[in-house]
């Protein structure tokens, strides 16, 4: 007998960049990275900086998201993202740049909740370059 699978679509501003049945998708969420497959609980999620990884027929596609909102439900998981990228598109000198802005608005942050939000972005976004 087959595993379930979850249906998945990953939307940014742009366009639909993958909609799919996969075994599980592991997200960025607020509090961390959790894993999704089929049968899982509803659920409405926050998303920060970092890599949705789709497991699908014993390969990863992975995607670079700047952010969003995750729906979970049973049977399907929705990303919303304010931006999205494949990771075979990702640039290295465009990511190293993104961690040196990042890191100018850390420093240039007014409160220590911008402070924060900042060091967030940064923290993420080198988790992202070490996956490279």
């Amino acid at each position: 007998m087959a595993a379930a699978k979850i249906a998945f679509d990953l939307v940014s501003p742009e366009r639909l960049l993958l909609s799919c049945q996969a075994d599980m998708v592991t997200v960025p969420g607020t509090e961390g990275y959790m894993g999704v497959m089929a049968g899982h609980s509803p659920l409405v999620s926050t998303l920060r900086a970092g890599m949705i990884d789709v497991n699908r027929d014993g390969k990863d596609d992975r995607y670079f998201i700047r952010g969003g909102f995750a729906e979970i439900s049973p049977a399907k998981i929705t990303v919303l993202a304010e931006e999205a990228l494949p990771m075979t598109e990702m640039d290295l000198a465009v990511l190293d740049q993104r961690i040196a802005d990042a890191q100018e608005d850390e420093i240039a942050a007014k409160s220590d909740t911008d402070r924060q939000k900042a060091a967030q972005m940064v923290d993420d976004l080198k988790l992202v370059r070490a996956a490279f």
